[in-house]
């Protein structure tokens, strides 16, 4: 069920995502060689509970952190914990928020110091994926052009799309319908209305596309070792064409 937002709905998922960009913005400052994923996670969720909201991560099907935090190959889902960040590492950190009973859902992948050449065209590419993603998300488009949009701009550059895991909707539950995959060929799916306030997030690889969990059921890897990025933002189909809520 494709889930329509009121204006009020829309006015509380805005609030909900000023949360989610205040914590970001504050994490990207924080992240540089020695810092533990444990300490980025314990300022999140300060961060979060001081501005009035709640993790929207914290307990979800038994999840025991505030934030994700993926490290290199590492592509979600990552639990924060003591390894301290690297000079060359990656991280990608995956926020969500709660407030008045709506969420949003953001996430960036960031250098840790000075990163491998090819490694940076990779965030670099991922995050192009985003937005070419968003730029499809207008009323009258069909779902899978934005699937098409991220997956193009990926491939184009010979990264690997993760399909194991997708996009979605957001609202009252962090995960709503419909799914947004991040590959797929265009003008298919449900027709995009004002509105459907959508989750867009690649999960870029720099080999294969494949991924498979590890022993702690959460902490989702890429098949071949490689890095992965992943960027998000939680977006709104308006008259005016897509408005990015977590900025």
């Amino acid at each position: 069920m494709i889930v329509l937002k009121s204006a009020r709905e829309l006015a509380y998922i805005r609030e909900s995502c000023r949360v989610v960009a205040r914590v970001r913005e504050e994490l990207v400052k924080a992240v540089k060689p020695g810092v533990s994923t444990g300490e980025l996670d314990s300022q999140a969720e300060d961060l979060i509970i001081k501005q009035g909201a709640r993790s929207s991560f914290k307990g979800y099907n038994g999840f025991p952190a505030s934030i994700c935090t993926s490290i290199n190959e590492e592509v979600v889902h990552g639990i924060p914990g003591l390894r301290r960040l690297e000079t060359g590492d990656i991280i990608s950190i995956d926020i969500g928020a709660e407030i008045n009973g709506y969420h949003g859902d953001a996430a960036i992948t960031l250098p840790v110091g000075e990163i491998d050449q090819e490694v940076q065209r990779l965030l670099t590419v991922t995050e192009e994926s985003l937005m070419a993603g968003i730029k499809q998300a207008i009323s009258g488009n069909r779902l899978s052009d934005i699937s098409h949009a991220v997956q193009s701009t990926a491939e184009k550059h010979g990264f690997g799309v993760v399909r194991d895991y997708v996009g979605h909707g957001i609202g009252r539950k962090m995960h709503e319908e419909p799914q947004v995959p991040n590959f797929g060929l265009p003008g298919r799916g449900p027709r995009l209305r004002e509105g459907m306030t959508l989750a867009i997030e690649p999960m870029i690889n720099m080999g294969t596309h494949e991924v498979y969990t590890l022993a702690d059921n959460w902490t989702v890897v890429t098949k071949d070792n490689l890095p992965s990025a992943h960027f998000e933002h939680t977006i709104a189909i308006t008259d005016r064409g897509a408005e990015i809520l977590t900025v």
